[in-house]
């Protein structure tokens, strides 16, 4: 099999990982949410903090990688600072 066809392999692998984490994720009971606003803040950091991952993952280009890492020191800092509060 060829490069291309190996990485089409690998990205419906990644997909179908995703839905299944997504399944797992619906599936749990719902729990009691205290503050809405701040849960849907984390949700949309942990959606982002998972598209910045999957650029890294795919990214050769080292300016290009430094700015993800620094997107994600981001995000996790502020994913970190809402579940302080």
């Amino acid at each position: 099999m060829g490069d291309g066809a190996e990485g089409l392999i690998d990205a419906q692998s990644k997909i179908q990982d995703r839905l299944d984490e997504l399944e797992e994720w619906r599936s749990r009971p719902a729990r009691f949410v205290g503050n809405p606003e701040r849960e849907q803040r984390l949700q949309s950091l942990r959606l982002a903090r998972a598209e910045l991952t999957r650029q890294s993952a795919t990214t050769e280009h080292p300016v290009r990688l430094q700015q993800l890492a620094l997107a994600l020191g981001e995000v996790d800092r502020r994913i970190a600072e809402l579940n302080a509060t």
